[in-house]
């Protein structure tokens, strides 16, 4: 049996994973839906339903229908570090070029939030000093990476449940 790189066989995976991710967030964009809060469990569900897709079609196309728990996982989490890649560099362009007002948007949408949930005006201010400095395209994408990848972490964790499949090695080998 021939050893497989999960890196490079994954790595198609990760650009689906990506493309939707782009996909669902021009949608969200062009709708004037971006600071809605329902976009976090909805883009939830579409994610863990792709992985599962994902993760089943390495089993099948790479791994001649087997899997363990942690070759499932460890798919997942690089099919997201490949999304997270993408997806920060989407973000970036989004927030530095497409929509350079979107950064503004957002403070406002924040402080908006703040006001609603009666934050005193000499806490907002600092809090809002803080958002200013980390709300640039650069920190954003660099932000965004770490959150997605432990987003994936979690996702892949629970998916994995689902893809894993193992069989019985000496019975199994001899049908390769």
């Amino acid at each position: 049996m021939e050893k497989v790189n999960v890196w490079k066989a994954n790595l198609t995976n990760g650009l689906i994973m990506g493309l939707v991710g782009i996909v669902f967030t021009l949608v969200v964009y062009f709708f004037d839906l971006t600071f809605n809060k329902a976009n976090t469990y909805i883009f939830l569900a579409i994610s863990a339903v792709l992985l599962y897709f994902l993760i089943i079609s390495y089993r099948n196309n790479h791994l001649h229908g087997y899997i363990t728990y942690g070759q499932s996982v460890g798919a997942g989490v690089i099919i997201f570090l490949y999304y997270s890649i993408i997806s920060s560099i989407f973000m970036y362009l989004l927030y530095k070029v497409i929509d350079p007002g979107l950064t503004e948007k957002m403070l406002a949408f924040i402080e908006e939030q703040m006001l609603k949930k009666g934050i005193p005006e000499a806490n907002m201010e600092s809090i809002m000093a803080m958002q200013k400095k980390i709300m640039k395209p650069e920190i954003m994408s660099v932000i965004g990476i770490f959150n997605n990848m432990v987003f994936g972490t979690v996702i892949s964790l629970l998916v994995s449940i689902f893809t894993r499949k193992e069989g019985n090695p000496i019975v199994d080998s001899s049908t390769l």
